[in-house]
């Protein structure tokens, strides 16, 4: 019974810690003087309406949103046969294949930046959106990756025999047996790399232009020339709708099947 009160006291101790840095990001947002205050007189929503005269973070939000959903996407169209392959076959090679794929992991997000600005330069595809969409997408596979196989390896290989000997084609087992089954993992996997690409600042300030500027780097470069609770703002705006993001796929899909597959 001691340990389980010590245990108790130490998550608790564990989700206020990793908690307390939003709650004081979302309550300074709502200061109403005119520099980052914690605590305040009165609260005010005087720091969001100033996004909407500040179009610059609205624009370079939505292009976060279509680059994180570009990017994530192509990541997963690419992580779903290369799991397959990787969890069900034995060839030569195979464990390269997959440290090749993982690579990016282990590589400095600094190091990329300079070697696709270097590429990309020579390819005229620097500060475009394109080269963004092809950056990040080779920065974000391998945690698509790592969801989908272990989505795949769980998936039991006598469903789709069974399918296969009554008659079933490739592409309609896949697409009644093995995509279903495969599903936690694809979706945990797209969420994950649309996370990471949506959040990446360092490698993203090498290959942004004036017309491609994500969100992160928007808001580096306006802490840079002043530090004011419009950042806290925007930063909150960005808490609340993860929030309700996560709140949906609980209520449509659960949270707990979608990232750990309970249930299939």
């Amino acid at each position: 019974m001691r340990n389980g009160y010590l245990a108790l006291a130490f998550h608790t101790l564990f989700i206020l810690f990793s908690v307390a840095p939003l709650m004081v990001i979302c309550l300074v947002a709502f200061t109403d003087k005119g520099y980052l205050s914690m605590p305040f007189d009165g609260a005010s929503l005087r720091w969001f309406y100033a996004i909407l005269d500040n179009p610059e973070f609205i624009d370079a939000f939505w292009f976060s949103l279509y680059l994180g959903i570009a990017s994530a996407s192509i990541a997963l169209v690419l992580s779903v046969p290369a799991a397959l392959a990787i969890s069900r076959h034995r060839f030569p090679g195979r464990d390269g294949i997959n440290a090749f794929l993982l690579s990016p992991l282990m590589i400095p997000h600094l190091v990329l930046g300079v070697a696709f600005l270097r590429f990309f330069t020579a390819l005229d595809l620097n500060g475009t959106f394109v080269g963004l969409v092809l950056a990040h997408t080779l920065l974000i596979m391998p945690y698509a990756l790592r969801l989908v196989l272990s989505g795949a390896v769980g998936i039991d290989p006598t469903l789709e025999h069974a399918a296969s000997s009554l008659g079933a084609s490739r592409l309609t087992t896949f697409r009644r047996i093995t995509l279903p089954l495969l599903m936690p993992g694809v979706v945990s996997g797209w969420v994950l790399a649309f996370i990471t690409s949506f959040d990446e600042l360092t490698m993203s300030i090498f290959l942004a232009s004036p017309s491609t500027v994500t969100l992160p780097v928007r808001l580096y470069n306006y802490i840079e020339e002043t530090i004011d609770p419009l950042v806290t703002s925007v930063s909150a705006v960005l808490i609340i709708l993860t929030m309700l993001l996560m709140a949906v796929l609980d209520r449509i899909y659960g949270l707990e099947r979608l990232m750990i597959g309970k249930g299939q």
